[in-house]
């Protein structure tokens, strides 16, 4: 069932670890914080699905939500991904709260979730939290722009690549528990090719690959086989935010 889970009301002094939320201003983040709730994401749970209207917001602590989208004939493909960076259910600041793509937990964690109500009553309250939101919405529509040339124009490896990047990315721990059939979601490809690319990327030293999991060996090795299709959303979400997302080093 979308959205469910078993919260707990956030206490003041707790640190958040979202970076976006922390870069609330403090004002912003007391309009937010008397509604937030931690929940647990597990994988596989399934947080709004398109045509639904989005009951909450969730600021990704750990973890990794998938934001997918698919065609008419149910066709799927992942067209973002949100992190300890982000938030999920931007239709909430962008438009009326309807969702246009599926939210799934791929990756287990934790998330601080808001009433969508409350962040538009906070929002119309705060220009300042809007513009921040917004600049996370515009960093986002970039992952997405770049994520549809690479699905357009990478090669199976180049595009297996930028997304063990990214994945790497945001849950920070060299070893990443994942599926093939998440990998094939990833890459909009069928599951043969990704195990065909997994071996060339272990073949040339860059991952080690068994079941459920890849091993990052060599993340700069990596980057050069994305061939430039990894790189823009997070040099936007540094020029934005100030933060690199791509400081973590394989171990």
């Amino acid at each position: 069932m979308p959205d469910s889970g078993s919260p707990t009301r956030l206490s003041s002094p707790i640190r958040v670890a979202n970076h976006l939320f922390q870069h609330l201003s403090g004002e912003d983040a007391g309009l937010l914080r008397p509604a937030l709730e931690s929940v647990q994401l597990d994988v596989g749970r399934v947080l709004y699905a398109p045509g639904q209207l989005v009951r909450h917001v969730y600021f990704v602590e750990s973890g990794l939500v998938s934001i997918v989208g698919a065609n008419k004939g149910r066709r799927r493909m992942e067209v973002g991904m949100v992190g300890f960076e982000g938030m999920t259910s931007l239709e909430t600041v962008l438009a009326d709260g309807v969702a246009a793509h599926e939210a799934l937990v791929q990756s287990p964690g934790s998330a601080l979730r808001l009433p969508s109500a409350g962040l538009r009553d906070a929002i119309e309250q705060s220009r300042s939290l809007q513009e921040t939101l917004l600049r996370f919405a515009h960093v986002f529509m970039v992952h997405s722009n770049h994520a549809a040339i690479a699905a357009g124009r990478a090669r199976i490896d180049e595009r297996l690549s930028r997304g063990l990047l990214m994945w790497h990315d945001r849950v920070r721990e060299a070893e990443l528990f994942v599926t093939h059939e998440f990998l094939a979601l990833l890459m909009g490809v069928r599951r043969q090719g990704v195990t065909v690319a997994l071996h060339e990327l272990e073949g040339k030293g860059l991952i080690r690959s068994t079941r459920n999991r890849v091993r990052i060996i060599d993340r700069t090795g990596l980057e050069r086989t994305a061939n430039g299709f990894y790189g823009a959303p997070e040099d936007e979400y540094r020029r934005l935010f100030g933060e690199d997302l791509r400081r973590h080093k394989a171990a």
